[in-house]
């Protein structure tokens, strides 16, 4: 059991080493700090309620015990960071949030206040590093500070999963988000057994019984994989917009490397960039869709609308849809215009009037019929529209 803790922490870490840099970037963003506090609180939690850190922690104070208020005060306020973090990631009024965040800080304050006051009146000499909830269940004032962390960690819980669950139909088909929101929903469900098989044992000492087994094999279990599931949903929509970005930017530059490989030779009439090896996917892309366009603008003057016109015809009669015939034709017109002697040495047409045409076409879509044109026609590196229609 001592393992899973660690191993839970160690991913709760690697979640908040994930939102350092976005939380180092906009510090003053509320709902960053909110997501950093929280996930540097469930580090902790996990981090200090393995037994080789409780002992730790009882030794390094020298009070028996003392690793549990200590434990109880870092989950009465990872409670208290999921609430503010939900009433703020949900939003309102300026004035309702406020209120609600005072309450909470209030709330959840005293409880672990009241904590640290039962623990300093209980007797609790013996130490127990598993099972010191029901071990002390029926100690004075011990008893008190372990029902108080319960109920305290309950009414987070039963209050957090009612927010959940209103909020969830609110969010459906917004994709990671909703994602996100589903997973902490399962989470807090799941925390709701982990109170209730605590309470359990805890009650069943009131009355003389022992099921010390749900406390101290159960539970744990159950915390851990709500760690992780909480940890998932509060990480998930930010890691997953950031993946569905990177894969869409990724999808577009792989796109346009056809039509950026056929402009590669039209002058430019801005100075080249270097790209470093270190340059981002966003940085790469941006470069590659303003040298196309910059090529393509020289271009321009070259394109020949009535060679276009006819292999639009021509792709029409191979049985191609309108849009698709168009496309093929100005990736056509495309690798013409880049073929000729003028174009390729920067220099305007003789008869710029009559051969002029515009591009309607996105430039991902002219890429991809780019990269379609050698499946219905071979195009020459010298050809033109009229050779490829008769060719």
């Amino acid at each position: 059991m001592t393992n899973s803790f660690w191993v839970i922490a160690a991913v709760l870490g690697v979640g908040l080493a994930y939102k350092l840099p976005a939380f180092l970037r906009g510090g003053r963003n509320p709902l960053a700090r909110q997501v950093a506090g929280l996930l540097l609180a469930a580090c902790a939690v996990f981090f200090f309620a393995a037994p080789s850190t409780l002992a730790w922690l009882n030794d390094v104070t020298g009070i028996p015990n003392f690793a549990a208020p200590f434990v109880y005060s870092l989950i009465t306020g990872f409670c208290a960071s999921c609430l503010l973090l939900i009433v703020k990631w949900r939003g309102g009024t300026p004035t309702s949030v406020r209120r609600t965040t005072w309450w909470v800080y209030g709330s959840y304050g005293t409880v672990i206040v009241a904590l640290w006051a039962c623990f300093a009146l209980g007797d609790h000499q013996v130490e127990r590093l598993r099972d010191l909830d029901t071990y002390y269940a029926t100690t004075p004032w011990m008893r008190e500070m372990i029902l108080l962390y319960l109920l305290g960690h309950t009414v987070a819980v039963l209050v957090t999963s009612a927010l959940l669950w209103t909020w969830e139909s609110r969010v459906r088909g917004t994709g990671w988000l909703h994602a996100g929101v589903v997973l902490l929903s399962v989470g807090y469900a799941l925390n709701l057994v982990y109170d209730a098989v605590k309470l359990i044992a805890v009650v069943a000492r009131w009355t003389g019984h022992n099921l010390d087994w749900l406390s101290t094999n159960v539970a744990p279990p159950v915390a851990g994989v709500v760690g992780l599931l909480i940890a998932l949903g509060f990480l998930m929509p930010h890691a997953g917009e950031q993946i569905s970005h990177r894969t869409s930017a990724l999808r577009e530059y792989r796109a346009l490397e056809p039509l950026a490989r056929a402009l590669q030779q039209v002058p430019s009439a801005a100075s080249p960039v270097p790209m470093g090896l270190r340059a981002s996917l966003d940085l790469r892309l941006i470069h590659r869709r303003t040298t196309i366009r910059d090529a393509l603008r020289q271009l321009q003057p070259h394109l020949d609308r009535d060679g276009r016109d006819k292999a639009a015809q021509h792709y029409l009669a191979l049985g191609k849809t309108p849009a698709e015939a168009q496309l093929l034709a100005e990736a056509t017109a495309i690798v013409a215009a880049a073929a000729t002697p003028k174009a390729l040495a920067g220099q305007a047409p003789e008869k710029p009037a009559q051969v002029r045409t515009d591009l309607r076409s996105d430039i991902v879509s002219l890429s991809r019929a780019l990269r379609d044109l050698s499946t219905v026609h071979t195009v020459r590196p010298n050809a033109t529209p009229e050779g490829i229609v008769t060719s």
